[in-house]
Parts: C-alpha cells; sequence; structure tokens
C-alpha cells in the first residue's frame, strides 16, 4: 500500500521533504500525484510528475516553493516543501496513476491513493 510519510509541524517559512513509498508494489511506471485536504474543505491537487520524470506539474499556489522528484529504482517519490505557509496545512497523499497522460491535475486519473501524511504550518 502506498504509504506517505515525512509530515510533520513546522513553522511558517519552514521546509519539509514528504516521502512516498510502496514496499509491495512497483509504481516505477506509473505517472505520480500529491494532493492535500484541509480540514473542512475539498482534497487538491498539488503536483504530479510523469513516470520517467521528465514532466512535472504544480498548482498555482505551490508553484516556485514545491519540488516533486521521483527515483523509480528505489520505487519513491518525493516532495521538497520550501517556504511554508499556514495554509498549506493538510492532509498530503501520494497517488499513483491508472493511466499515462491525461489531465494531472484530474483525481479520477489516480486509482491508488494510501495513507497520506499531516503537515501542519505554524504561524
Amino acid at each position: 500500500q502506498l504509504q506517505a510519510s515525512g509530515g510533520g509541524l513546522v513553522q511558517a517559512g519552514g521546509s519539509l521533504r514528504l516521502s512516498c513509498a510502496d514496499a509491495g508494489r512497483s509504481f516505477s511506471r506509473s505517472d505520480m500525484g500529491w494532493f492535500r485536504q484541509a480540514p473542512g474543505k475539498e482534497r487538491e491537487f498539488v503536483a504530479a510528475i510523469s513516470w520517467l520524470g521528465g514532466t512535472t506539474y504544480y498548482a498555482d499556489s505551490v508553484k516556485g516553493r514545491f519540488t516533486i522528484s521521483r527515483d523509480n529504482a528505489k520505487n519513491a517519490v518525493y516532495l521538497q516543501m520550501n517556504s511554508l505557509k499556514p495554509e498549506d496545512t493538510a492532509v498530503y497523499y501520494c497517488p499513483a496513476a491508472r493511466y499515462s497522460g491525461g489531465s494531472y491535475s484530474q483525481q479520477l486519473k489516480y486509482a491508488y491513493w494510501g495513507q497520506g501524511t499531516l503537515v501542519t504550518v505554524s504561524s
């Protein structure tokens, strides 16, 4: 099962690096995404990366602050988060896509969601 990790409590302006791994299934040939859900809000797209890692996508709210990357040899995906803001507080998920291409920000593209990790940014 996909497992996101690396969340925690950080002050505004700080950084965190989230990781995503699955001990039982390889997703090295899957596009991957990061989504988040804040308390009382709908789940939203954060970032995505193609299965070869050559193409990345970001929500406007995180562009320039967050960086998505992957290491297919380690079956892992990462989200480096810098200049964190209180509005980044949410549970972060790293789903694997059903298919390659298409709209990377659409939740229907992703089939395997797994466990999220909580990020809390204090002001």
